[in-house]
């Protein structure tokens, strides 16, 4: 029932894992979609496997010139599905101000930057919806997590503050708070853990871990205007997780 047809959709780290997953869904629902990446060769596999003729951006959200020059380029849009981001662990004693600096960056600024410039140069439509991926970590930190988990709580909040603020234009902001997906960043999890750390990890999930297209799905919803009474939330995605570490 979700419709996408008539809508533009940006879609940063959209070159692998949960990026290329929402870019995929929101083309077979209808929309044209704008990717962008680091990986030039990553993002026109992805656009190959997309029902609609895409648009492709290359450019690095760390560097805000890249974010200049994006924002420059591509067309106005109705929705954006902020992936891009990165997972470190980082034990707090060792914490330095660059591991500070790269995790934020890419993680929160990149989505601060971004905002901010597509409002001011009017890329964002009427009725525009935002969608940014962040993680139940925020809410529930982990060892050596601290930066991450810090990282999404600020993007959570920036992102009601954008419900506030564009609320007279009808634009939307929420969040998806997801558990663990089978990324390629779980694959570097997988290869540094014994077999029966991750079984247990593995346990720990009543519904399994989550696959890409799950949190594609729900960001399709929140783009979608079905969901045009939603903003300010957070959507929690865990397959259970978190019930089940009430136990």
């Amino acid at each position: 029932m979700i419709n996408l047809k008539g809508k533009t959709i940006l879609v940063t780290g959209a070159s692998a894992g949960i990026g290329s997953a929402v870019a995929q869904l929101c083309s077979d629902l209808g929309a044209k979609v704008c990717i962008t990446g680091r990986n030039m060769d990553r993002l026109i596999e992805v656009s190959k496997q997309l029902s609609i003729e895409s648009e492709l951006f290359q450019a690095d959200l760390t560097l805000e010139k890249d974010i200049d020059d994006l924002v420059k380029t591509f067309p106005s849009i109705d929705g954006w599905v902020h992936c891009a981001g990165i997972i470190e662990p980082f034990p707090i004693k060792y914490i330095q101000s660059k591991h500070i600096k790269s995790m934020f960056t890419i993680n929160f600024d990149s989505a601060c930057l971004l905002s901010s410039k597509l409002m001011l140069l009017k890329k964002i439509n009427p009725s525009a919806s935002f969608v940014f991926i962040s993680s139940i970590s925020a809410q529930h930190p982990y060892n050596g997590g601290s930066l991450y988990a810090a990282s999404k709580a600020a993007l959570e909040s920036f992102s009601r503050s954008i419900a506030l603020e564009f609320a007279s234009k009808s634009v939307r902001s929420n969040c998806i708070s997801a558990a663990l997906v089978d990324t390629q960043m779980f694959d570097k999890t997988k290869n540094a853990l014994s077999e029966t750390e991750l079984l247990g990890i593995l346990s720990s999930y009543p519904l399994g871990i989550g696959q890409p297209m799950d949190v594609a799905h729900a960001s399709a919803f929140l783009l979608s205007d079905q969901a045009s009474w939603m903003t300010g939330s957070v959507l929690t995605l865990d397959g259970g997780l978190l019930l089940n570490s009430k136990k």
